[in-house]
């Protein structure tokens, strides 16, 4: 736990993708889950964040 901490203070790839798929990942289930219609409205924006996210985590030092 505290190596993926100071990887994240480091601004390192690896913690933060990690990051950016854990967003993407629960933007979908927001988006597939039926009971509560607040998680559905925020599923694309949660989505499209981990994904930009995503993107530009990519071009972080390893």
């Amino acid at each position: 736990m505290n190596n993926f901490l100071a990887g994240l203070l480091r601004l390192r790839r690896g913690p933060w993708e990690l990051v950016a798929s854990a967003l993407i990942a629960l933007g979908v289930v927001m988006l597939m889950q039926p009971f509560v219609l607040a998680l559905y409205s925020w599923s694309f924006l949660v989505t499209l964040t981990g994904t930009v996210m995503f993107v530009i985590v990519s071009h972080f030092p390893e």
